[in-house]
């Protein structure tokens, strides 16, 4: 598909923004989830979390966690 489209030059700056935004957006999101994960890991070293995890599992729709051998992993679902 071929066309043309005309925007004020305000809303295209902010497309032109937009790709950068989204990218430093996601890097913030997966280092705040690996700092997450050590933080749980280590919760994991004081106390029993695993019925919090199912729990939360149970409920999350964009993440799952991840319980192997005393270390959490945060996995992202895949988006369709």
């Amino acid at each position: 598909m071929e066309g043309t489209v005309t925007i004020s030059l305000k809303n295209y700056k902010k497309l032109e923004n937009a790709q950068g935004n989204a990218t430093t957006m996601n890097e913030r999101t997966l280092q705040a989830a690996k700092e997450l994960e050590v933080f749980l890991s280590f919760l994991c070293t004081r106390e029993n979390i695993t019925p919090y995890i199912e729990e939360f599992n149970k409920q999350a729709g964009s993440s799952k966690i991840i319980l192997t051998d005393g270390r959490v992993k945060i996995k992202f679902n895949e988006k369709t």
